[in-house]
C-alpha cells in the first residue's frame, strides 16, 4: 500500500513537471540586445579558417559595380567624413576599400579568382551579433507600388506627408524635437497625438485609397505611387518624429489576432483588410511617424544614394561604417516560379541605409527591391546568419588590380 501510495505520488509530482514544462514560453533571442559600453560592433577575423568562402557570391556580380559606386558617391562627399572614423575603419579606408573592389571588379575577376584575390588583398570583420558569436538576424525590405492621387478625392483620403517645418534636426540629422512658438525644442508627438489632432494638416504629400498601405510605407521608408494618368512617382524617406519603432506585428501576435508562426506582412494585409476598423488602433501603437519627400528615379537609403535590390543592406548606423562593403551569409526567400522558396544565400553588399527598427549589431535589413514579388520576399524574411564587412589590408594599392 505505501509502495503504490509512493508510486501514485511519484507519478504525479511528473505529471505536474511535464505539465508545467509544456506551459513554459520559448525563450526569445534578444537580437535587438544593445552593444555593451566600449564594445565594437566588429571583430577582425584573425584564424584564416574562419573567414567565410566568397566563391557563390563571386560568380553572381550583378548590380554590384553600381551599388559599389553609389558608396563611394556618399564617400566623396565631405560630410561623409564626419560619420568616420567609425571604430577602428578611417575615412580612408573606407574609400581605398571600395576602390580596390570596385577595380577587381572591373578587371574581370569572377568565381574562385576573385575569392583568392579578396583573401589575399581584404580583411574580413565579422559583426559581433546579438550573441558575442555573430548571429544576426536578417529581415527584409522593400518598395512597394501603390495607387495614388496628388489631390484627395473620394477614393484616396490617407496621405503621406512632407517634412513639417517645425521638425529640428541635429548637424548629423538626428531628430531633436519640435520648436514651439516660444522656441523651445520639445520631443516631437507620438503618431496618435500627430493623427489625431491634426498636426500636418497642409503638408500632405500624395493620397493613397487605404490606411494600412499608408502605414507600409512608413515601415519601408519608401513607395512608388501610381498616378491616375500612369504616371510612376517615387516618394522616399525624409525624416521621422523622434519617436522609437514598436512592431505592429507583434501587436497583433500579443493581442492574438495572429499567430507567431503565420506572422507575415501579407497576413497583416489580409488581416486589416477584414479589419479595417482596426487599422487605427493598431498603427497608433507605434510611436514613430515618418515623412516623406518626392524623389526621381530610384528610392534611395539614408546616405542619400539610390538603394539596390540584394545589394543594399539598413544597419544601426550609430556602430557600423557607412556605405562600406560587406557580406552575407544566411538563407533568404528567393522568387522560383512566381513563389518565393527558401535557400542559402551568400552575397555582397554595401551598407547604405537606415531602418526604424533595425538597431544593435544582432540585426540587419536586406533591401528586396521594388513590387508585389519583393514585398512576398521582404515579408517572409526572418533568418539567423552572419554579417561580414570587407577592408584592404594596411599598405594595399587600390590601382594596382
Amino acid at each position: 500500500m505505501a509502495r503504490k501510495s509512493l508510486l501514485t505520488t511519484l507519478l504525479f509530482i511528473w505529471v505536474f513537471f511535464l505539465g508545467c514544462k509544456a506551459h513554459v514560453e520559448p525563450v526569445k533571442t534578444p537580437y535587438d540586445k544593445p552593444l555593451p559600453p566600449g564594445m565594437q560592433a566588429l571583430r577582425k577575423i584573425t584564424d584564416p579558417a574562419q573567414i567565410p568562402d566568397f566563391t557563390m557570391a563571386c560568380l553572381d556580380v550583378r548590380d554590384l559595380r553600381e551599388a559599389v559606386k553609389n558608396s563611394l558617391s556618399y564617400l566623396g562627399k565631405p560630410s561623409s567624413q564626419g560619420f568616420f572614423p567609425s571604430g577602428e575603419i578611417t575615412h580612408a579606408r573606407a574609400v581605398q576599400s571600395l576602390e580596390a573592389f570596385l577595380s577587381m571588379l572591373e578587371s574581370g575577376l569572377m568565381g574562385k579568382p576573385l575569392d583568392q584575390a579578396i583573401r589575399e588583398k581584404f580583411d574580413v570583420y565579422i559583426s559581433v551579433g546579438c550573441d558575442d558569436r555573430g548571429t544576426v538576424l536578417f529581415t527584409g525590405y522593400y518598395t512597394p507600388i501603390f495607387e495614388g492621387s496628388p489631390a484627395r478625392t473620394e477614393r484616396f483620403q490617407y496621405p503621406l506627408y512632407n517634412q513639417p517645418d517645425d521638425l529640428v534636426k541635429g548637424p548629423n540629422g538626428e531628430i531633436l524635437g519640435r520648436r514651439t512658438s516660444d522656441g523651445r525644442v520639445t520631443p516631437y508627438p507620438q503618431r496618435a497625438v500627430i493623427e489625431a489632432a491634426g498636426l500636418l494638416k497642409g503638408k500632405e504629400l500624395i493620397w493613397l485609397g487605404d490606411p494600412f498601405e499608408a502605414y507600409i510605407a512608413h515601415v519601408q521608408g519608401s513607395a512608388k505611387i501610381r498616378l491616375p494618368d500612369g504616371q510612376l512617382k517615387t516618394v522616399g524617406y525624409a525624416a521621422n518624429n523622434g519617436q522609437e519603432y514598436r512592431s505592429v506585428g507583434e501587436e497583433l501576435v500579443k493581442d492574438g489576432r495572429i499567430t507567431s508562426d503565420q506572422l507575415s506582412l501579407s497576413a497583416m494585409i489580409d488581416f486589416f483588410k477584414q479589419n479595417k476598423d482596426l487599422v487605427d488602433t493598431y498603427i497608433r501603437r507605434n510611436p514613430r511617424f515618418v515623412f516623406f519627400r518626392e524623389e526621381d528615379g530610384a528610392p534611395r537609403g539614408s546616405i542619400n544614394e539610390q538603394v539596390t535590390a540584394m545589394r543594399t543592406i539598413a544597419t544601426d548606423k550609430s556602430i557600423f561604417p557607412r556605405a562600406c562593403l560587406g557580406f552575407i551569409s544566411t538563407t533568404l526567400p528567393q522568387a522560383s516560379g512566381g513563389q518565393p522558396v527558401i535557400r542559402p544565400y551568400s552575397g555582397f553588399v554595401l551598407d547604405q541605409d537606415t531602418g526604424g527598427a533595425i538597431r544593435a549589431p544582432g540585426r540587419c535589413d536586406v533591401y528586396m527591391g521594388v513590387g508585389d514579388m519583393a514585398g512576398k520576399l521582404a515579408g517572409q524574411t526572418s533568418q539567423e546568419g552572419r554579417l561580414y564587412y570587407l577592408f584592404v589590408k594596411s599598405g594595399t594599392d587600390a590601382t594596382i588590380f
